[in-house]
């Protein structure tokens, strides 16, 4: 059981105009940090290539404690939180610190593997599996397909002359 943590130096351009770490750059450094995390581990883009996966984002959602700053240092945190049997669908939690220990923010995001081919979810490379293992936090939950369908949002299409009619 481990913690990978990714340092990023806040910059201007991830402000946003209440002069705090805007929301989308908390999307953006989860993002990386998950990114960073596989490169570190050997899963970069070029063996996801090969493998032919790639992993695909369901669900996040944030709590935010205490802001953050321009020019500040922040470490973002990942670990494992559930994990499926066949390692098709996870959850990373990431925790928001500055080097002080301060815990400013947590996000959770779900995911699956996709085969890239065939656009479906799929179990990945054994390799894959045993990164995942390893940074499985202490409570790890087994989770399976189910889990997906009690995400809180569901697909609605609606009639599509409603983007053709007048706006009044």
């Amino acid at each position: 059981m481990s913690v990978y943590y990714h340092k990023f130096e806040v910059r201007w351009s991830d402000i946003d105009a209440n002069r705090h770490l805007g929301n989308s750059t908390y999307v953006d450094y989860c993002s990386q940090t998950r990114m960073a995390f596989l490169n570190k581990n050997k899963i970069g883009l070029t063996q996801l290539n090969r493998w032919g996966v790639g992993p695909v984002m369901m669900h996040e959602r944030y709590s935010f404690f205490k802001e953050i700053y321009a020019d500040q240092t922040v470490y973002v945190g990942l670990e494992v939180a559930s994990l499926s049997e066949d390692g098709s669908i996870y959850q990373f939690v990431h925790k928001f610190y500055l080097p002080d220990g301060t815990h400013c923010a947590t996000a959770e995001a779900t995911g699956v593997w996709i085969d890239i081919m065939l656009r479906k979810i799929t179990t990945p490379p054994e390799d894959i599996i045993l990164v995942m293992e390893e940074f499985k936090s202490e409570n790890v939950q087994i989770i399976t397909r189910e889990f997906l369908k009690t995400l809180p949002f569901r697909p609605e299409n609606i009639d599509t002359s409603i983007f053709t009619e007048k706006i009044r």
